[in-house]
């Protein structure tokens, strides 16, 4: 996933039973679909190269079923670990907070909500009758993507549609090549969390 072109489209199918997506390149072009199977106690995650699901290329798991502190590992089909995304507990109940980490288990990069105000005000409307139905059009929080020190790299923003079905990831600033996949696994993983949140 090194030399993807921004800005990437994560976008949900909403014809199927099972959580999945595809993730689009600047070209319009897929290279990956994103597939959680239903039913299971801890998250279970898997990444294939296009909606063929010929080619499996990588693997999310939760090391625990309540997901409060849990990390969830990206592994390739041989079995290694690349890295993790850490939830941070409690702090993520108002604002979403999250840690990329990799095989070494050193911080890469943080993910924090843009705006508490967002969340806030996208479950309140959510509990409003027939005016649930428009939340996805009135609320759409903003994921902010920083390294170590602080710089911006990337912003997650999910974009006005039914259902959360669209995020597009947009490039602020050059980042390591090398933990390109590390940090789209993470919001991959970050996206299936936040979403069933609302």
């Amino acid at each position: 996933m090194e030399q993807i072109q921004f800005p990437l489209n994560f976008e949900f199918k909403i014809t199927t039973f099972s959580n999945d997506f595809t993730v689009a390149d600047a070209k319009g072009q897929t290279f990956a679909y994103v597939k959680q199977k239903m039913f299971k106690f801890i998250e279970d995650v898997q990444v294939y190269s296009s909606e063929s699901k010929q080619q499996l290329i990588y693997n999310i798991n939760a090391d625990r079923w309540l997901d409060f502190n849990a990390a969830y590992s990206f592994t390739n089909t041989a079995g290694h670990e690349l890295g993790k995304l850490v939830r941070k507990g409690w702090r993520s109940m108002w604002k979403a907070r999250y840690h990329i980490i990799d095989e070494n288990q050193q911080n890469l990069y943080d993910i924090n909500e843009e705006s508490v105000w967002v969340r806030v005000m996208d479950n309140f409307l959510g509990e409003i009758p027939i005016l649930n139905f428009f939340t996805g059009y009135l609320f759409n929080p903003t994921y902010l993507v920083t390294d170590n020190q602080g710089n911006l790299v990337l912003k997650l923003i999910k974009k006005p549609s039914f259902f959360g079905r669209k995020f597009e990831l947009v490039k602020t600033a050059e980042f390591d090549k090398e933990n390109t996949d590390k940090v789209i696994l993470g919001l991959m993983m970050m996206i299936l969390l936040e979403r069933r949140r609302g």
